[in-house]
């Protein structure tokens, strides 16, 4: 049973969750590992989201402690190394950890550190929660995505009954795919689609879906993600393609994915997981990726313009 959590990673998709379970659980039983300026902050002014402030416990990750039941990693992609290092106390034999990252292969990270037997693939798909000043605003969490590489209602694996157990108990939406690798890579197609064009225009779910040309170029950078995938034996199809559009097309119209939000705020996106990711995928598979090619080299631009300006101002 899962009786104490640990979160590293309190951003817009850190905090949604918490929100989430705290409805139904002990907000004391929520350990969220921080240090620096950033714990100080959490000490001092809590933690707002969705106009509410909460006081979580928080962790100093140089602090021996009880491990955790759950350990939630939702930092970004470059931050996870740091984020494992300082999770390392809260993690025990019976530990079961999920990486809510995106791309397709913080688990595998997260796996060379604390060993597989404690890791659940998990993704979310259709959450619209974003940093909105020193607030974190979500209208809807979406559905957790979560399992062992391949599932079977009638053999789920411990670690997979006991977070299906926590979900029903706190009213976060899951499915259990037949196959996480291939929901993992449903998902990568997704984001490289819409947060790349919401990046690169700087525009809301809304402007992307419902104005021609930006719909699409989503749907060509996510079409060389479907052909890339055959070569490498996920073999996703239009039909996965289509789904995606149909998650899109539900978001709330004025929500920013979370690379539109990174380039709003000069901040390092995760471009190299995304497009870097097809991109040398479809050299080593011999099939052209025109498009990510160049959404990568204009979202790699654009970070450069940032650094830039931050040297000479």
């Amino acid at each position: 049973m899962i009786s104490r959590i640990s979160i590293v990673g309190m951003g817009a998709i850190g905090c949604a969750y918490a929100e989430q379970i705290i409805k139904t659980f002990p907000i004391e039983n929520i350990s969220v590992i921080a240090d620096g300026n950033r714990a100080r902050n959490y000490k001092e002014n809590g933690i707002t989201i969705n106009g509410s402030n909460y006081k979580f416990k928080i962790v100093d990750p140089t602090q021996v402690c009880e491990p955790a039941d759950l350990l939630i990693f939702s930092v970004k992609f470059h931050q996870l190394d740091e984020a494992i290092e300082g999770a390392k106390f809260h993690v025990g034999p019976n530990t079961i950890i999920i990486s809510l990252l995106n791309g397709i292969s913080s688990e595998d990270i997260i796996a060379r550190r604390f060993g597989m037997e404690k890791v659940l693939y998990a993704l979310n798909a259709g959450i619209d929660a974003q940093r909105v000043g020193d607030e974190v605003i979500s209208h809807q969490l979406g559905t957790t995505y979560f399992g062992e590489e391949m599932n079977r209602p009638e053999s789920y694996s411990v670690k997979v009954l006991q977070l299906k157990e926590f979900c029903d108990n706190t009213g976060i939406d899951y499915i259990i795919p037949d196959s996480m690798i291939k929901t993992l890579w449903w998902k990568f197609m997704l984001n490289v689609g819409v947060n790349q064009t919401s990046a690169v225009f700087r525009v809301p779910y809304g402007i992307v879906r419902q104005v021609p040309q930006l719909r699409r170029l989503m749907v060509d950078a996510m079409q060389e993600v479907v052909e890339v995938s055959k070569k490498t034996g996920i073999n996703l199809t239009q039909d996965d393609l289509n789904e995606c559009l149909r998650v899109i097309d539900g978001l709330t119209p004025t929500g920013k994915t979370s690379m539109c939000q990174d380039v709003e705020a000069f901040r390092q996106t995760e471009v190299d997981i995304f497009a870097g990711t097809v991109v040398e995928l479809g050299i080593k598979c011999q099939v052209p990726t025109p498009v990510n090619d160049m959404l990568l080299r204009i979202i790699k631009a654009t970070e450069d313009i940032f650094r830039y300006n931050s040297l000479n101002n």
